[in-house]
C-alpha cells in the first residue's frame, strides 16, 4: 500500500492551493483519512480528517480556510487550503487507515509530504 501527496508549492499569502493524496495497492478498505503538518522543530499536527462517513475535524488555526473532502471511489483525499498564511508553511503530510483484506485490522500508512511554502 502507498500514499501518494501532490500540490504542494509556493503560494503568496492570501492564495490557494489543493493538496491530493490517492491510496494504492492492495486495499480492502480504507477508515479516516487525514492531512498532517510539520515545521523543523516542532511536532507533526493534525491539520484536518475526513472519515469514512465524511464527518470532518479540523484544527481551529485553519478552520473557514481549509476544507477536507475525498473521492472514496478514487481513494483519495483532497485539502482545499484558502486564505493561506506564512505560518501555514510546513511540510504537508496525509494518511489513512487501511485494511489490505476483511480479516485484519486497519493500520495506520502515511504520505511521502508535500512541502507548502507560503511567502511573499
Amino acid at each position: 500500500v502507498q500514499l501518494q501527496a501532490f500540490g504542494g508549492g509556493l503560494v503568496q499569502p492570501g492564495g490557494s492551493l489543493r493538496l491530493s493524496c490517492t491510496a494504492s495497492g492492495s486495499i480492502f478498505s480504507i477508515n479516516a483519512m487525514g492531512w498532517y503538518r510539520q515545521v523543523p522543530g516542532k511536532q507533526r499536527e493534525l491539520v484536518a480528517a475526513i472519515t469514512s462517513g465524511s464527518s470532518t475535524n479540523y484544527a481551529d488555526s485553519v478552520k473557514g480556510r481549509f476544507t477536507i473532502s475525498r473521492d472514496n471511489a478514487k481513494n483519495t483525499v483532497y485539502l482545499q487550503m484558502n486564505s493561506l498564511k506564512p505560518e501555514d508553511t510546513a511540510v504537508y503530510y496525509c494518511n489513512a487507515g487501511i485494511k489490505i483484506s476483511a480479516r485484519v485490522r486497519y493500520d495506520t500508512y502515511w504520505g511521502q509530504g508535500t512541502l507548502v511554502t507560503v511567502s511573499s
